[in-house]
């Protein structure tokens, strides 16, 4: 995928390039929930969230070219199926308490979130944007990328950074490793991923020596 051939577009400019192929990366992870032990899904998640937040912050948003959002390819039983796997495999470190909740300033309670439903948001949004980068139509990648970056702004970056908060305190927490020592992954569901088109067996993968 990646050439020195590419068009001179920022869609192909080495930063996307690294962008997409993280965030497909990072579906892909969040997809094979099942297959991972929760220390293992842990250690990962604490080294991939870091590299997908840092490629989408060092990216420009360019100026869109249509008028109307692209096209969004995730649905209600995607979503689901993402955020169901990561409340069965996390369990009790599914929770955590969400210190800049919009309604925190009014709450006199502590608001709790969801490392499972952040996790969620964050992958509906990547893979939106992965899988309208698929179509190879520049306008299409454009402001798909445009779409991605905004929502990072909005929301879906701080999701993965409060995930990521509350991941670090499990992965460093004393327990970390200890309940699961002996446990199979949990029972994985057959469920087809579509991302297979950034798996090049010829190029670097960026995150496979994190991971």
């Amino acid at each position: 995928m990646i050439s020195e051939k590419l068009p001179d577009h920022i869609v192909y400019s080495q930063p996307v390039v690294e962008f997409v192929t993280v965030a497909a990366e990072t579906c892909l992870f969040l997809e094979k929930t099942t297959e991972q032990t929760r220390s293992e899904f842990v250690s990962k998640a604490v080294k991939i969230l870091p590299l997908l937040y840092l490629k989408a912050a060092v990216l420009e948003i360019p100026a869109p070219v249509f008028d109307s959002v692209v096209e969004r390819f995730v649905t209600e039983e995607d979503y689901l199926f993402v955020k169901e796997q990561l409340e069965q495999l996390l369990g009790a470190d599914d929770s955590y308490l969400e210190v800049f909740h919009p309604d925190m300033a009014l709450s006199d309670t502590p608001i709790a979130a969801f490392v499972s439903e952040s996790l969620a948001d964050v992958y509906q949004e990547i893979k939106d944007f992965a899988a309208n980068y698929q179509t190879m139509d520049t306008d299409v990648m454009n402001d798909a990328l445009v779409m991605c970056l905004n929502a990072f702004g909005e929301h879906w970056g701080q999701k993965a950074l409060s995930a990521l908060r509350a991941l670090h305190a499990v992965r460093h927490g004393d327990n970390f490793n200890k309940e699961d020592q002996e446990d199979a992954p949990a029972q994985k569901i057959d469920r087809n991923s579509f991302f297979g088109f950034l798996k090049d067996e010829n190029e670097d993968d960026l995150t496979s020596k994190l991971l």
